[in-house]
């Protein structure tokens, strides 16, 4: 009994010496989390939607097109009548893309299996940065005011978008 628990405890040990190498080599955890593989699988043509982005009126749509090129493609279509409280940018305008580095933060990460290759699996990132929209200080009688003869603090909206990784095993 004594010699089976010193090696399970030795084989714990090993366990927990190689946690934060795991922990490293993925250290971009996305602020949503779902179960890899959590969409719904979709068949070739079938456009779906990915996701809701409703500060941004924003809706992602996706669709696999069969095409062993570009076997998946995604876009953002925007939703009318919706308040904006933020803003949806194309990341391929984005110079350098998103990433934790540059300020944003990876905010949701989907999956998408295909209906007839469940090896084909299409997976979006949704990035999101934080603006400085605010306010105005309150003043000594404790009101937020807007003053027309002196100028506002420039303000930045919050900023979503999503990339595309190359799907595998979509020959």
């Amino acid at each position: 009994m004594r010699k089976a628990s010193v090696v399970l405890l030795a084989a714990a040990a090993s366990f927990l010496s190689l946690a934060p190498v795991v922990r490293a080599a993925d250290s971009a955890q996305p602020e949503i989390q779902r179960a890899p593989g959590s969409g719904s699988a979709q068949p070739v043509g079938q456009v779906h939607t990915l996701r809701n982005i409703p500060e941004a009126c924003v809706r992602l749509e996706g669709q696999f097109t069969g095409d062993a090129a570009a076997p998946y493609r995604f876009k953002a279509v925007k939703r009318d009548p919706c308040v904006q409280r933020a803003v949806y940018v194309d990341a391929a305008t984005l110079k350098p893309a998103p990433s934790a580095k540059g300020g944003w933060i990876l905010n949701d990460r989907i999956s998408v299996p295909r209906v007839d290759a469940p090896t084909c699996i299409a997976t979006i990132e949704v990035w999101r940065r934080a603006g400085n929209l605010a306010p105005p200080q309150l003043d000594a009688q404790g009101r937020s005011r807007l003053y027309l003869d002196k100028p506002q603090q420039a303000v930045a909206p919050p900023l979503f978008t999503a990339s595309l990784l190359p799907p595998k095993s979509c020959g």
